[in-house]
């Protein structure tokens, strides 16, 4: 009977005890800004997003930066289903076309516990991975508001107008993606006694388009 008993525990143990399930996408391109960065998120949700970047726009300084967040659970869903549309990047993606201008060394890993694919591209004619390109590039500029937003809020706060007023046309018209990745630091500015208030309400703003954003899908 309690051999019974342990064999039915093993038995309705997770299936899923192994590690996350990891999509990771990377760009490195010299002339842009950030020259180089990543995002990886896990089959539950968990994701990082790591740079290499000028400080401001008005500085050569470069940092490395690097930030935690959660993807909202219907773009976590579309992430892995485009990975598995575009068979986990387990063949060639580039297009080929050497004819195309360049736009960035461009990498898609997919990792689990039963397969490990990397694939490297310029351009792809897949529709699910431009998909997923598209997808990580507005992830990647949230972030980038999120990096600069903190440095100004610390060292140049007479900056923080101008960037929010770009950040909120940005995701107006579509530019990024998953404003909720950088609410931590948009709430540090609303709670902020020495901003201005213009400024204050400018950043409650874009976190309501956030989560109105998340409630719509």
């Amino acid at each position: 009977m309690i051999l019974f008993a342990f064999l039915a525990l093993l038995w309705n143990l997770p299936a899923h005890a192994g590690t996350p399930a990891t999509v990771k996408f990377s760009l490195d391109f010299p002339t842009s800004e950030p020259e180089r960065y990543s995002i990886s998120v896990q089959s539950d949700g968990h994701a990082h997003y790591e740079c290499t970047s000028r400080i401001s726009e008005d500085s050569d300084d470069r940092e490395d930066y690097q930030a935690d967040f959660v993807f909202t659970e219907a773009a976590r869903a579309r992430i892995f289903d485009l990975a598995q549309q575009a068979h986990y990047f387990s063949g060639k993606i580039d297009s080929g076309n050497k004819k195309l201008a360049f736009t960035g060394s461009k990498k898609l890993a997919y990792r689990d516990d039963q397969r490990s694919f990397v694939a490297d591209y310029n351009f792809s004619s897949q529709p699910a991975v431009q998909q997923l390109t598209a997808l990580f590039q507005g992830v990647a500029a949230t972030m980038e508001f999120g990096r600069r937003l903190a440095h100004f809020r610390r060292y140049q706060k007479l900056a923080l107008d101008d960037e929010l007023k770009r950040m909120e046309d940005q995701a107006r018209h579509g530019d990024l993606a998953e404003l909720q990745a950088v609410d931590s630091v948009l709430q540090e500015i609303f709670d902020d006694p020495s901003v201005i208030n213009v400024v204050r309400a400018r950043a409650q703003r874009i976190m309501e388009m956030g989560k109105t954003a998340t409630a719509q899908r």
